[in-house]
């Protein structure tokens, strides 16, 4: 478990970390939201004590980082997937790690063959892809069987096939009673990947919530509507107090109500149905709502885009 309390750094006058309260609980994978400039890695590294806090603390499983016996064996992490000595095969690269933490050397083969690195332990890191210095970051982070992983953007760098198998990976470590914390900006992997979601912005906390109460609360959820009858369902609908919006293209959408009803409500007055279906936003359009007075950096399309953008809108 992973206990922040009033976790706050300060560089200068930047305010990078502001008070932050949370805790990573085992047992489900906790996914670490923000948007650029937030304070994640900052975050990441006070829980590993790469940085001091101004103030507040940090706690892993009631001790600070500097306090544990065996690091090692005790949290695992991946910050950054090159930092590794280019000289140093993937082998020794972990050799060192176990060596200097106490792991047997055969745990070195057995993290090898779980991260696919073993065809090319030999080789030296600094001609390693960016994919593949991933799963050699990952293979540290589980040399020593650690109770709590972290990870900061993991699949950066793999292809379909190594994305899908670090999400069965942090599942699986989940399903354990392992706490497993991830950072990532893929919105659809994370929706895939986590149960619980810690959001922050501008250094402070967001939520700290489910990820299906998350997207509830974040993001508008309604009732798609098509008929070839469409004026007679639209004079059901507003006889039984129902607002609709015209979406085009002959769609209704209908906020906040439920298909099973609108469909009986259809059925009752002999009106053809040919699209019913519930729709929710997706996790990245709930992180855009919740984060957008949180965003730092903002890109803007040049003149000629955004005329062109208004065009089509304006057509459609």
């Amino acid at each position: 478990m992973i206990e922040l309390e009033g976790l706050t750094k300060r560089y200068g006058d930047k305010l990078a970390v502001d008070g932050l309260t949370f805790t990573v609980r085992p047992g489900t994978v906790t996914g670490f939201l923000g948007p650029n400039g937030a304070g994640k890695s900052t975050t990441m590294r006070m829980i590993l004590g790469l940085d001091h806090p101004t103030s507040g603390d940090v706690r892993i499983d009631g001790r600070h980082y500097d306090r544990l016996r065996d690091p090692l064996t005790a949290i695992g992490a991946l910050l950054d997937a090159k930092a590794v000595h280019g000289g140093r095969s993937a082998r020794n690269h972990l050799l060192c790690l176990a060596q200097s933490n106490g792991i047997p050397d055969g745990r070195v083969e057995e993290v090898l063959d779980t991260v696919g690195l073993t065809s090319v332990a030999r080789k030296k890191a600094k001609g390693f892809s960016l994919g593949m210095s991933q799963r050699l970051g990952i293979a540290g982070a589980l040399l020593g069987d650690p109770r709590i992983l972290m990870f900061d953007e993991p699949v950066n760098g793999l292809d379909p096939e190594g994305i899908h198998w670090i999400r069965s990976l942090m599942q699986s470590l989940a399903a354990q009673g392992r706490t497993v914390f991830v950072s990532s900006h893929l919105m659809s992997e994370m929706a895939l990947t986590a149960e619980h979601l810690v959001v922050i912005g501008q250094g402070r906390l967001l939520a700290d919530t489910s990820m299906a109460d998350f997207i509830e609360q974040n993001s508008r959820s309604y009732v798609r509507v098509r008929s070839p009858q469409r004026e007679q369902l639209l004079d059901v609908l507003h006889g039984a107090g129902i607002t609709v919006v015209e979406a085009g293209g002959g769609l209704l959408e209908i906020d906040g109500g439920k298909a099973e009803h609108i469909g009986e409500l259809a059925a009752r007055h002999h009106v053809v149905l040919h699209e019913l279906s519930p729709r929710q936003s997706s996790l990245e359009e709930a992180f855009m709502r919740l984060t957008a007075e949180s965003v730092e950096y903002h890109a803007h399309a040049d003149p000629a885009e955004r005329e062109w953008a208004a065009g089509w809108k304006t057509e459609v």
